[in-house]
């Protein structure tokens, strides 16, 4: 494919001897570095995916690179978002993003846009740049990034992390598949963990993030063959890379011949996340942490159930609550054992999962039942502050 962007008026002497490995490249060389100084880049998050890519889109000499990002660094971001360090807990994340970018190369540009990204700024943002490069980690703000570039006819570079699992891909609708042709409808609300609820190995990260880089800097130079219309999947386990051939979908309903999306739309509630009946189902039925603690301290008959993974009740557990995970209430092995003498509380991480598993119940005729707003980390941060979240 033809280069993304046109090539710089010139390298100074220090950047030719900062880029002078690249320079000898054939395929990159002064033409291609010259286009690298000339790119607009933005990233799309500065955690575990965008802290790989920025460091190195920062170090092979993008010219500018915006950050989107608005989360605080926090302690359990270390394991994995190598851009910050301990002395960045409690800082704004684009801060502490752009000063290690600026610390590996100084002749970057950074921009930094400290905010949600949502349909409200979505367009503006990303008409500022030459290529997006995804490191959400989010299925409503995967369809919003999508849905934008292909509104604006904007190339990205997409990866997905799971636990020893990741995904990469390039969509760009004018030349092939968008994210919509792979994936057109979100899996349904709680089927899919978030990595704050599976887990992601650290190193998995700059594996997939590397790729990303990769992918962008193909694209922005015109080097190789980018990873449009493939899927690239791997499998840190095994140590395997797998790919499958993505096709544009004609009936895609952003990119296809007729398409039916053709603005933004509430992706909130185009992904849902947490289901209408765990909705309906919480509607009344949600006590809070202290509720909790007062029924505990005043001996009411309940039985307080954990719906979380085996691994996250191991970090931390609210005293007296007996694990059952979410799965086994949705393939009902759990229904029949649980009381009928007591009333029913549920809880996991936030209160997502526990929503989910209390429509369950509902509609299995435990009326009664109940799950705690906030879940664990409410339990810590309200009731017992000296215990670990996660």
């Amino acid at each position: 494919m033809p280069a993304l962007v046109e090539p710089a008026a010139d390298l100074t002497v220090d950047e030719v001897r900062r880029y002078s490995r690249h320079l000898i490249i054939p395929d990159v060389g002064m033409d291609g570095q010259k286009r690298l100084k000339n790119a607009r880049v933005l990233c799309v998050g500065a955690g575990g995916l965008g802290s790989p890519a920025l460091m190195y889109l920062a170090a092979a000499g993008v010219g500018t690179l915006g950050i989107v990002e608005f989360d605080e660094v926090d302690e359990s971001n270390l394991q994995r978002q190598i851009i910050h360090s301990q002395a960045d807990i409690g800082r704004s994340k684009a801060a502490s993003a752009r000063d290690t970018v600026l610390g590996i190369n100084p002749y970057v540009r950074v921009e930094l846009h400290e905010e949600r990204l949502d349909s409200s700024n979505v367009m503006e943002l990303f008409a500022q740049y030459d290529l997006i490069v995804d490191g959400t980690d989010n299925f409503a703000t995967r369809y919003l990034v999508n849905d934008a570039c292909v509104l604006l006819n904007k190339p990205y570079v997409w990866g997905s992390i799971y636990r020893f699992d990741g995904q990469a891909s390039v969509f760009w609708s004018e030349h092939g598949p968008c994210y919509r042709c792979l994936y057109p409808e979100p899996p349904p609300p709680g089927m899919v963990p978030s990595c704050a609820e599976g887990g992601v190995l650290g190193v998995l990260c700059a594996s997939i993030g590397s790729i990303q880089v990769t992918e962008a800097i193909k694209l922005l130079t015109g080097a190789g063959d980018p990873l449009l219309g493939r899927l690239m999947i791997y499998d840190a386990l095994e140590m395997t890379y797998n790919q499958v051939k993505i096709r544009k979908d004609p009936d895609c309903a952003v990119c296809g011949e007729n398409p039916t999306v053709t603005e933004l739309i509430d992706y909130e509630a185009f992904c849902g996340v947490v289901s209408e009946e765990a909705q309906a189902a919480a509607m009344g039925s949600t006590i809070t942490p202290k509720q909790l603690k007062e029924w505990i301290d005043d001996g009411e008959a309940i039985d307080i159930i954990d719906v979380r993974e085996p691994g996250e009740y191991e970090i931390v557990s609210i005293p007296g609550a007996r694990l059952i995970p979410k799965n086994e209430f949705l393939l009902g092995s759990a229904l029949q054992d649980l009381p009928q003498d007591r009333k029913i509380v549920l809880h996991c991480k936030t209160g997502v999962r526990s929503a989910e598993v209390l429509a369950v119940l509902k509609s299995a005729g435990f009326a009664d039942a109940v799950h705690v707003g906030g879940g664990v980390i409410g339990w810590v941060n309200q009731i017992e502050p000296h215990k670990p979240v996660y």
